[in-house]
């Protein structure tokens, strides 16, 4: 816990900015959903009494799941696939993209909390960033019209969106960012790639974000949105109401 708030001391600009990106995400998701609401009609609160110890439970599922990580074989070992996005996605289909949203942030706070932080909050941005970039456009789309062909429409394109988004960012922001945290040079992180995937071209940071990073994105993109189509109809009367039905 003392480790975790002089992280926070230490790195207070840029833990600002990441509440502030945080607080952004949320309004567009808010506003979002309003929009969505108002085209179905539907009056209940955003974030109800029940919703918010769903969202809590949905959290925690989260972290524990994001905590068990592990690498791939085609992309260096700092780079891991978790599985933290399934209850968040589900929760989101049952609460909405502002749910979504609150679920994202309160994972990354109870991580931060159990196991710190080792990038200077950086990698914790950037899996708040990029898991909104899947569920916050899956759950949009979904709140608009709940059906089924909605719902796979809206894993597809948030699955496309996560690839597409997630490839980029790490290209133009968290690549850089982690060479300038560890003081490493770029080109040492890329070959880092190409040791384990020779279709990263040394000293390309285009070819290893689509060989090591797209891949995973689209792995864990897919999976999630296969498995929470699986179980979402069966679980969501009992979601959303605590009862079978």
């Amino acid at each position: 816990m003392n480790d975790l708030f002089k992280s926070v001391a230490e790195n207070a600009l840029y833990v600002l900015s990441f509440l502030a990106i945080i607080v952004a995400v949320f309004a567009v998701a808010v506003l979002l959903e309003k929009a969505a609401r108002k085209k179905n009609d539907v009056r209940e609160p955003i974030l109800g009494t029940r919703k918010m110890a769903m969202i809590g439970m949905f959290s925690v599922i989260a972290m524990i799941l994001h905590l068990f990580d592990f690498p791939l074989p085609f992309a260096p070992a700092f780079y891991k696939l978790d599985f933290s996005e399934l209850p968040i996605l589900v929760g989101t289909f049952a609460f909405g993209p502002a749910a979504g949203v609150t679920m994202e942030f309160i994972k990354i706070l109870l991580k931060l909390f159990v196991k710190g932080t080792s990038t200077a909050f950086v990698g914790d941005l950037a899996n708040f960033v990029i898991g909104c970039s899947f569920i916050l456009p899956a759950s949009v789309i979904y709140a608009f019209r709940k059906d089924k062909k909605t719902a796979i429409a809206a894993c597809i394109i948030g699955t496309a969106i996560l690839t597409v988004f997630g490839t980029a960012f790490n290209a133009v922001y968290l690549l850089p960012a982690f060479s300038r945290l560890y003081g490493m040079p770029l080109d040492q992180l890329l070959a880092m790639g190409s040791a384990v995937n020779p279709r990263v071209k040394e000293g390309s940071i285009i070819s290893f974000v689509i060989a090591c990073v797209a891949p995973l994105n689209l792995i864990k993109g897919a999976s999630v949105s296969i498995v929470t189509l699986l179980i979402y109809k069966p679980l969501s009367p009992i979601i959303k109401t605590g009862h079978r039905a």
